[in-house]
């Protein structure tokens, strides 16, 4: 069976996060249902990054295996027509070979979070970003965040019911920029690593935040780090502002 690489866009808000769930509608699902609708049968198809309920991506890569030989640019156009109206996209179709895999052949995986502080609502970016109205001091956030980079056991800011085996990664970088909007400024984080834990970004994003507010220092990140207990996390703060921006692989199957 012809295995096929899809490059994937999707919006969240609409669905319980990535994986296939029977009374849910899931990104995966969604897929999947397309797919049937090209050649009818149960299609199961195995992405790069889980994301959760609510989270964006704008490069999640996934893997499904066709009976027939399609032309990738017509499988993506076919697939692209059946997902309508959700709102997801193949942006990319590649023919791959069969042990080729999205998850496990993957190097690493790039997210991008947008925080935006502004005192008027967002209008065009609502549900696009996470916004608050407290001013942020970006140089507090990025020496908090330079504490986390490398290798660590991350126990402190990943979700108690994460089914990694590890809590220890390593994250390869972590760098925070800020850009001018209407009405307020857009802080941009951007984390990157081989994987990451469940809630591991949301958490981090969450406690960075708080510094940049003055609630906590710098310091109180190391030693939230270092005390390796979930408890001593930050808030984690919410879904829309994330996006799995892309995955990074030996061979780009796309390029």
């Amino acid at each position: 069976m012809p295995r096929y690489a899809l490059k994937i866009e999707y919006n969240g808000a609409p669905f319980a996060g990535w994986q296939r769930q029977t009374d849910q509608t899931t990104v995966q699902g969604t897929i999947e249902a397309a797919l049937a609708n090209l050649e009818p049968r149960s299609h199961q198809i195995a992405a790069a990054g889980r994301t959760d309920a609510g989270v964006h991506a704008r490069g999640q890569i996934a893997h499904a295996d066709m009976e027939k030989a399609w032309d990738p640019f017509r499988l993506s156009e076919a697939l692209n027509y059946h997902l309508r109206p959700a709102p997801v996209a193949i942006t990319a179709c590649a023919e791959v070979a069969p042990d080729w895999h999205a998850r496990f052949s993957a190097l690493e995986r790039r997210y991008l979070f947008r925080l935006l502080v502004r005192r008027p609502p967002a209008v065009h970016e609502k549900g696009a970003v996470w916004q608050v109205k407290n001013r942020l001091d970006l140089s507090a956030m990025q020496k908090g965040a330079n504490a986390l980079v490398g290798k660590h056991d991350f126990t402190t800011f990943r979700s108690t019911i994460c089914q990694a085996e590890s809590p220890v990664k390593t994250l390869d970088e972590l760098s925070i920029s800020q850009h001018p909007v209407p009405a307020g400024m857009e802080f941009h984080f951007f984390l990157r690593a081989r994987s990451f834990l469940h809630n591991q970004v949301r958490s981090i994003v969450g406690t960075l935040e708080r510094v940049g507010a003055g609630a906590w220092t710098p310091e109180d990140v190391t030693k939230a780090l270092a005390a390796r207990n979930r408890a001593a996390c930050g808030p984690v703060c919410p879904p829309q502002g994330l996006y799995l921006q892309s995955v990074l692989y030996e061979n780009d199957p796309f390029a």
